[in-house]
């Protein structure tokens, strides 16, 4: 039996985080659902945290390809310097940008004259939301920007936010693909959203959306947000997303490349294959960050205690979005240290160690990805561990304790990864 010691429990835990985040890069998963060229033009469009990567995966496999084109938008920091086929744009992340907008215009553009001997190869992952960018008529980037701001500190859902974001968009809510008919569309997606629903990720622009702009109106009432440019532009007719059934969205295959699942399971087998039984608790768990650390801390109490659901030494995994509610000054957030925090507290008295981190190396308003550790970090940091939790302070905690998961941008996005090793 393994004699874990602080040290050695956070770098097998960074280890298992490093072979999540692996099996989730989708370069080498897209080839085999890529169809030989068609009659007419390859056009690539796409946007999101993996939007580089898959485009140049693509722009590789059809190298002979004489008429390929396009065009992708990522995160500023994450295009490639190298030029292709494929043009790459940079814009904002999670508030979007000017450069957003000047992009999705500009893709928005490439639409115009396909006919139905022509293939659109759509690349859509986590933080296309935010980076394909076209408001309503009679909004503007201003709106936007309140809008996300607003989402983001009152800890709506994922669900929720794109709800919202498919009835206030020129792209979202089916529209990209109903923008690019009669040609086929090839949508291809790694999602970063619970249940991997397509209309769901990255609000669903190649995919019929069921809710309505009753459903919007709900959630702004329901957060309680007073946003009234946001309200009239959801009372106008042309805010009602294209539906499933659309006859424009009939020629629209689409895929999912890669998962919260897959990155899961691919730190299941490295766990065992290190000889630690893995548990995999759920891959869509949703919620208020703090209160699932405290949710997690009593599942570990009862394996400690009872060897129940599961006997130890043990390692539980889960994925998902857990979401943060900032009320008054705070720090810079970040859910998965806020899980952490909240766990570590709640779980002080038992052993173990545990790690919680974002796929694409960003937490909350910070490039670090999440942070790793035991009890022994609670007194690390010198300061008061629960005054740092009430005022979403997290981030500077665990830097002050030497715990932080620092990946840069990871080329992908499937969501948080939350590790918990019970000895």
């Amino acid at each position: 039996m393994t004699e874990w010691t602080d040290a050695s429990a956070a770098e097998f835990l960074r280890h298992l985080f490093t072979e999540a985040v692996e099996a989730s890069k989708p370069e080498a998963r897209i080839a085999p659902l890529l169809p030989p060229p068609p009659a007419g033009r390859i056009l690539v469009l796409g946007a999101g945290k993996a939007a580089a990567g898959m485009a140049r995966a693509v722009e590789a496999h059809y190298a002979d390809a004489p008429r390929l084109s396009g065009l992708v938008i990522t995160r500023h920091g994450q295009g490639e310097a190298a030029p292709g086929r494929i043009a790459v744009r940079e814009a904002a992340h999670p508030v979007p940008d000017e450069a957003g907008i000047a992009a999705t215009e500009e893709l928005l553009a490439l639409t115009q004259g396909l006919g139905p001997e022509d293939l659109v190869i759509a690349l859509i992952s986590g933080g296309a939301s935010s980076l394909m960018v076209a408001p309503l008529a009679g909004l503007t980037l201003a709106d936007k920007v309140e809008l996300n701001r607003a989402l983001l500190a009152s800890g709506a859902t994922i669900s929720e936010m794109n709800c919202l974001r498919r009835h206030l968009s020129r792209v979202k809510g089916g529209r990209l693909a109903a923008a690019c008919a009669p040609a086929r569309v090839l949508a291809l997606l790694v999602s970063d959203v619970p249940g991997d629903d397509p209309s769901v990720i990255a609000s669903g622009p190649c995919h019929g959306d069921a809710t309505t702009v009753a459903d919007a109106q709900a959630v702004l009432g329901r957060l309680g947000l007073d946003l009234p440019r946001i309200a009239a532009a959801l009372a106008r007719p042309e805010a009602e997303s294209v539906k499933p059934g659309d006859p424009r969205l009939a020629r629209v295959e689409s895929h999912i490349v890669c998962s919260p699942q897959m990155a899961l399971e691919a730190a299941a087998e490295a766990a065992r294959a290190a000889g630690v039984a893995a548990h995999i608790l759920g891959d869509a768990l949703e919620g208020d960050a703090r209160e699932a650390g405290r949710l997690m801390a009593g599942i570990a109490r009862q394996v400690v205690l009872r060897d129940q659901p599961f006997a130890r030494p043990c390692l539980l995994l889960s994925g998902g979005e857990t979401t943060v509610s900032i009320r008054g000054p705070a720090g810079v957030g970040g859910r998965n240290v806020e899980f952490l925090l909240a766990y570590l507290l709640a779980a002080r008295d038992l052993p173990g160690w545990a790690l919680a981190a974002d796929t694409d190396g960003v937490d909350g308003g910070a490039e670090v990805a999440g942070a790793v550790g035991g009890a022994a970090v609670l007194q690390a940091a010198g300061r008061d561990p629960a005054e740092a939790l009430a005022g979403h302070d997290a981030h500077s905690f665990f830097a002050a304790a030497g715990a932080q998961v620092v990946t840069g941008p990871t080329g992908t996005n499937v969501n948080d990864f939350r590790a918990i090793l019970l000895p």
